[in-house]
Parts: C-alpha cells; structure tokens; sequence
C-alpha cells in the first residue's frame, strides 16, 4: 500500500464501525450507548447479581442453621456389573444369546 492506502483503509474501518454502532457520530453516539449501557445494567445485570447473592445468602444460611446434617461430597461410584447385584455372577454375551 502507499502512504495514502492505510489511511484510506482505516478510513473505511471507522465508517465501518460508525455504522454497526447505527450510524451516530459525536456526542448523540456516546449518549444513546451510556442510555443503552445503563438500560441493560438495570435491567439484566443487577437483578441477576441480586438474584445471585440472595440464593448465595440463603445457602449460607441453610448451612448455618444445621451444621451437623449430612453433605455428600463425592459422587457415588456406579456399580461396575451388569446384573447390578453386588455378588452375581456377570452374564456374558453367550448367556444373553442362549436366552432370547
């Protein structure tokens, strides 16, 4: 490119984004973004960190309130065989086709 090549590129870039962002340049452009900014943080972004530390306020209170209850903090290990009984006898592939 030459000296005036990049400049035109970036020209092009920025009325690119000028109009993704709707088309509004100057200081009308920076108020409707913080109108929209400010929309959107009252109405998604703080009931939903409120939501969060209210369920997160509500754990911690449950918790509190019986500290001897049982928690289980592992998951419990399936049972390998696959009759499901604890000391059968695993059915092979053989015993399965001799039945049907």
């Amino acid at each position: 490119m030459t000296g005036s090549g990049w400049m035109r590129s970036i020209g092009t870039a920025r009325t690119f984004v000028g109009n993704a962002m709707g088309g509004l340049r100057g200081g009308s452009n920076l108020a409707s973004w913080v109108v929209a900014g400010s929309l959107a943080y009252y109405l998604w972004v703080k009931p939903a960190r409120e939501l969060k530390k209210e369920q997160e306020d509500r754990a911690a209170l449950a918790a509190a309130s019986d500290a001897y209850r049982y928690v289980e903090k592992r998951k419990p290990i399936p049972d390998p065989q696959e009759t499901g009984l604890i000391y059968g006898k695993k059915r092979d592939i053989e015993t399965k086709k001799r039945e049907d």
